[in-house]
């Protein structure tokens, strides 16, 4: 009986040892459920488009949905507030676009949320932007535009998305770049914006290329050139501000991920991975939107740097134009 009971209690004890590291090394997975992504601009336009298609990717992923919350308002600052004071745990983060930077110049009291209140998780990629004018526009190309602005100071208008949008940023950086000066109409959006070109009421428009394409292909204005190095597969026949007259300038729309800085490490370092691995997965989908990799920022650390970098940068931009926080 002894040895029975004894060789019971190795068995046992054998059973236990084994199921032990088991139980012990066993992580749950995580998410555990579904992701929310704030995006603080309309749906329809090209972040929310971006978004989808990023949370469509992320979400395989994960295995959790990652579900679109569009959330406008006041500019960027309804749908970055949401997201910067939502619960630290992960599963919210913000999809986000490079007028992110220009709020605090825009809204005193956003003066140190970007950098204090968030964390990248990952940059999404950029879209340059395009020099759109009318079809009947006296210039054939970028060095005689600028000719035709200079020459003429404050006859001719620039279109907006709005004060502090990130074609206003372009634009304003164009003008100084070129020593020019042009009136700003801002409008309620990008759309609304192009279709004052296509008019005539307006005579430039910095669009994305993403959403300028179409207009282009079809006419209704004219590109100048695209406000990068390469020129892009979407509209190979226009000219790079190289070589159009102005090299060096350089007006991009970047599409990045944020999450609130308080979630805990284990979960920040789990979203930067899934994310990642998702945009990585939909890069032939977001190359087809004119969406592409940035070279030189790939790392949500380089993501950070950027936003710290390009805040006090545009602040001062805006500032000279006049524009002021409220």
């Amino acid at each position: 009986m002894t040895d029975l009971i004894a060789r019971r209690r190795l068995l046992l004890a054998g059973a236990a040892t084994l199921a032990a590291p088991a139980v012990a090394g066993a992580q749950p997975a995580w998410p555990d459920r579904p992701v929310r992504a704030i995006v603080p601009f309309a749906a329809g336009g090209t972040t929310d488009v971006v978004a989808r298609v990023v949370a469509e990717a992320v979400g395989g992923v994960f295995g959790q949905t990652v579900i679109i919350e569009n959330r406008t308002g006041a500019g960027l600052v309804v749908g970055t507030e949401v997201a910067a004071r939502a619960e630290p745990d992960g599963h919210t983060v913000l999809i986000t676009a490079s007028p992110h930077v220009n709020t605090p110049s825009l809204v005193a009291r956003l003066r140190e949320l970007p950098p204090a209140d968030f964390r990248a998780v990952a940059m999404i990629g950029a879209t340059p932007q395009l020099f759109c004018v009318p079809p009947r526009l006296p210039a054939a190309n970028l060095a005689e535009f600028v000719a035709l602005i200079r020459a003429n100071p404050g006859r001719y208008a620039f279109a907006s998305a709005g004060v502090g949008s990130a074609i206003h940023v372009a634009s304003l950086l164009f003008l100084a770049e070129a020593k020019a000066e042009m009136l700003h109409v801002p409008y309620r959006g990008g759309g609304p914006a192009m279709q004052s070109v296509i008019s005539g009421e307006t005579q430039l428009v910095m669009d994305p290329i993403a959403s300028a394409a179409p207009h282009v292909k079809g006419g209704s204005v004219r590109a100048l050139a695209v406000a990068t190095g390469a020129r892009s597969p979407v509209l190979p026949e226009v000219p790079t501000t190289d070589e159009a007259g102005l090299p060096g300038f350089r007006a991009e729309a970047w599409l990045a991920v944020l999450a609130p800085s308080r979630v805990p490490p284990a979960r920040m370092a789990r979203l930067q991975e899934g994310f990642a691995q998702g945009i990585r997965n939909a890069a032939p989908r977001l190359a087809g939107l004119a969406v592409q990799a940035m070279a030189d920022v790939t790392t949500p650390e380089q993501v950070d740097v950027l936003i710290r970098a390009e805040i006090p940068r545009i602040g001062a931009v805006l500032k000279a134009a006049g524009v002021n926080p409220e």
